[in-house]
């Protein structure tokens, strides 16, 4: 059986814009330095080869500006992001890119070399990172184990927890001897703190696009508005993280950056408009959509580079959805029928972000994408939680069509609005 997924490894404090071209990249780097000091190295020069989806659209997305910062050391949930942004061309460190070229084990590979030192990695979606010679961790045992939501379903109704609960004891079992709520506090923490820094910044993007950001200015509407705008407010929530992401800024890879909005926002929305606690939030709603989400790190993929845009804006908005069904008292079937709804609305998305920036279409995709879990909540919650496509269904159908679709639609900026998209 593929091994679980931890919940405190889905969801890290990292920064942005992308996890997988820039936290997986600095925890590569930073590895490869650890490294060469093992081996008292002192290289005059290291040579970065970027290949594929990196290769592509590296720059955009911060590549470089991370294998820098990882090469000194900095880690992406303790660095200083505004020290990551002002990175420049450093002697002794080469960049070589070739996006053409695609390695056989995953399209985000790194190939690091120095003297006689040489290492590939690849930087697997969600800031997870992975060499040629990656084992699978050793770690406890999980004491009640599942491979898909079928089997997720009857271990809740053989033993009556609820899909949180079962979370929660496996979460206990990996992490021994870690305070996993205290974790799990601190991360939704995070995400507060990210939407509240969005919805206070005005000002350009990086880049050459010059998006101007908006959450602040919808939020500021909203407060003088009268009626029930917890919709336009969801947006606005999603917006601010992603705005923050685009920017660089400290975020919560949930599961990955460029879907980094989708979950603080339904839960935000959760607090402000459902009266859910911060307590819930940040136990059964982040632990059921993590759990939600090993479901599709372990049996599909959360990385664009690999499936589109469905393995991260599709399978956020399925995790979201969920964890919104879970914390306003869901069964465990509606839980998983929430879920499959918002995957099911999110099959074949690409993945085309114009210029290399996670900024067009990725910023409004994760506000559309916060509303397609409400949504997906309040058809399960209306009916019974049996239905006829599973959860699993769509999970499989999500990895076939992420192998069928074409190379220019996953994260390589060569296909769909990223090319018909006039540069200004």
């Amino acid at each position: 059986m593929t091994e679980h997924v931890s919940a405190l490894e889905l969801f890290t404090i990292g920064i942005g814009p992308s996890s997988s071209h820039t936290v997986g990249p600095m925890r590569a780097a930073a590895q490869f330095k650890e490294e060469l000091q093992s081996q008292g190295l002192a290289p005059s020069e290291i040579v970065v080869t970027l290949y594929g989806s990196l290769g592509a659209t590296g720059i955009g997305h911060g590549t470089t500006n991370a294998i820098l910062a990882g090469l000194q050391g900095m880690q992406p949930e303790t660095c200083d992001p505004a020290a990551v942004r002002a990175m420049t061309e450093t002697p002794g460190v080469r960049f070589v890119f070739e996006p053409r070229t695609r390695l056989a084990k995953h399209s985000n590979a790194m190939l690091f070399e120095a003297d006689a030192a040489a290492r590939t990695y690849y930087s697997v979606g969600g800031g997870f990172v992975e060499t040629d010679l990656s084992a699978p961790k050793e770690r406890a045992a999980v004491p009640l184990p599942y491979q898909s939501a079928d089997e997720l379903l009857a271990i809740c109704e053989r033993e009556k927890l609820s899909i949180a609960q079962v979370g929660m004891v496996n979460e206990l079992a990996l992490q021994p001897g870690r305070n996993v709520e205290l974790q799990l506090e601190n991360i939704w923490n995070a995400m507060k703190n990210c939407i509240e820094a969005g919805l206070r910044t005005e000002g350009v993007l990086p880049g050459y696009l010059k998006v101007q950001r908006r959450a602040a200015a919808i939020y500021r509407r909203l407060e003088v508005n009268e009626g029930d705008q917890s919709m336009d407010a969801l947006q606005a929530y999603a917006i601010a993280v992603n705005e923050e992401n685009a920017a660089g800024n400290r975020v919560v890879t949930a599961p990955t950056n460029g879907a980094a909005g989708i979950i603080p926002a339904v839960g935000y929305y959760a607090l402000k408009h459902r009266g859910v606690s911060d307590a819930k939030l940040a136990t059964d709603y982040l632990i059921t959509a993590a759990t939600i989400g090993g479901l599709y790190k372990r049996n599909a993929s959360i990385s664009g580079a690999e499936a589109g845009c469905q393995g991260e804006v599709g399978s956020a908005c399925s995790m979201a959805a969920g964890a919104l069904a879970q914390v306003l008292g869901a069964t465990p079937r509606q839980v998983e029928n929430a879920a499959e709804i918002a995957m099911e609305h999110n099959l074949g998305l690409t993945c085309d972000p114009v210029g290399g920036f996670v900024q067009l279409p990725c910023i409004e995709r994760n506000a559309i994408a916060a509303g397609t879990a409400v949504a997906a909540v309040r058809l399960a919650m209306n009916g019974s939680g049996l239905h006829k496509i599973s959860l699993d269904v769509v999970i499989e159908t999500m990895r076939q069509t992420g192998l069928d679709m074409s190379t220019k639609y996953k994260e390589t900026s060569m296909g769909g609005l990223a090319v018909n998209v006039v540069e200004c």
